[in-house]
């Protein structure tokens, strides 16, 4: 819940600074940056609150854009632009005095870490999953499908640009601060900045929609269990629509205080893009644990989606990976000149584990019981059938 709310505000702090640097603002201070975050914010609220189709119509032209953009591109560098050959996919980028390819600060491991952070968004699927028609034969088919594509994505563009960057030497060294504007501007020009960043900020509001619609439904559905304080506000949807509205709104109090904070309080901001990258995969984690467990005991009652002997071996694989993935990215090494920056990940986890644990002490007793949500959905599933049946 947490992770999906500081990722939003930090997504539209991110996109703050392209759509300033777009209408010509090439230095925005923070309280500018922070200004045009909370217009995002509004807006995306607004969004949220006038209904699915409203934001159905959004995510699927905003995904459009930014496929059409990342597919282009990169056809374009291929076939016109290409300065390097394939093999440099595999001689590694160290140099004999920087770190080895496979120690922990050198080139593999941090690229692990980036590629890892470029799959995160499938999870908004689950978030909604109650308002999707059958969603447990559905939602599996639209995870897998929208992995495998944002994989062929991400992979295609990123072997074009690395195949079109300029000067691979300089990158390796780290003295080309942004290698895809660097390589972007080289090959097609100056003028080419703007519709790239355009594209840009078109795809950190996709990101931002999907995520305040996630973060409102996990704390709408902990609500409804009781598990929130304000459970019985929290846990109402609105007539009509059935929106979370006061879930929407709570996304949006916390948003602009994180940007608030960022205005007022330096490193904020990069402590928000450091939590957010290990704690989603902290969140993977919790039930990728839990399915193992329940599979090994023998518990586990496979949906109208299933893939047979092959679950546990692959629910063991990926929670192996997302064990990697996790360490990975929130392992402290020493990055920035404020050491507690590159403990960042521990400390978020440290302090929200403490207002969670006293949140929990709070509510414990109103808990909803697992087995009363158990027996409403398999009166659900047996309703679905008898309706299927009268048809």
């Amino acid at each position: 819940m947490w992770t999906l709310v500081i990722a939003m505000a930090t997504v539209a702090l991110g996109a703050a600074g392209f759509i300033a640097n777009v209408a010509g603002v090439e230095a925005p201070t923070g309280t500018q940056r922070a200004v045009i975050a909370l217009v995002i914010l509004l807006l995306g609220t607004a969004v949220n609150l006038v209904g699915r189709q409203a934001l159905k119509i959004f995510m699927s032209a905003s995904i459009i854009a930014e496929v059409i953009g990342s597919l282009g591109l990169g056809t374009w560098l291929l076939l016109f632009h290409r300065q390097n050959d394939i093999s440099v996919l595999t001689e590694g980028g160290a140099s004999g005095s920087g770190p080895g390819y496979l120690s922990l600060s050198g080139p593999f491991l941090l690229a692990v870490a980036f590629i890892g952070f470029s799959f995160v968004g499938f999870e908004s699927a689950g978030a909604i999953a109650e308002e999707v028609h059958e969603p447990r034969k559905n939602l599996p088919k639209s995870v897998i499908f929208s992995l495998t594509f944002i994989a062929v994505v991400v992979m295609y563009s990123s072997l074009a640009i690395i195949l079109a960057i300029p000067d691979l030497g300089a990158v390796a060294q780290g003295k080309v601060a942004d290698p895809v504007y660097e390589t972007l501007t080289t090959a097609l020009g100056t003028g080419v900045a703007k519709p790239v960043e355009v594209l840009f900020v078109i795809g950190f509001l996709a990101s931002f929609l999907a995520l305040q619609t996630s973060a409102s439904r996990v704390i709408w559905s902990y609500a409804r269990d009781g598990a929130l304080p304000g459970s019985h506000v929290l846990s109402r949807l609105s007539t009509g629509a059935r929106l979370p509205t006061a879930a929407i709104l709570v996304t949006t109090v916390i948003g602009a205080a994180l940007f608030l904070l960022s205005n007022v309080a330096a490193n904020v901001y990069t402590l928000m893009v450091n939590f957010t990258t290990g704690g989603f995969y902290l969140a993977f984690l919790f039930p990728l644990v839990g399915i193992v467990v329940i599979q090994l005991r023998g518990r586990w009652r496979p949906g109208p989606y299933t893939l047979g002997r092959a679950a546990l071996p692959i629910s063991a694989l990926a929670t192996i990976w997302a064990v990697f993935e996790f360490l990975n990215i929130s392992w402290p090494r020493q990055v920035y000149p404020q050491r507690f920056l590159d403990w960042s990940v521990w400390i978020f986890i440290v302090v929200l584990g403490l207002v969670g644990a006293a949140v929990f002490a709070a509510v414990r007793t109103g808990i909803l019981d697992a087995r009363v949500v158990e027996d409403e959905e398999a009166e659900d599933e047996r309703a679905d059938l008898a309706r299927g049946g009268h048809r």
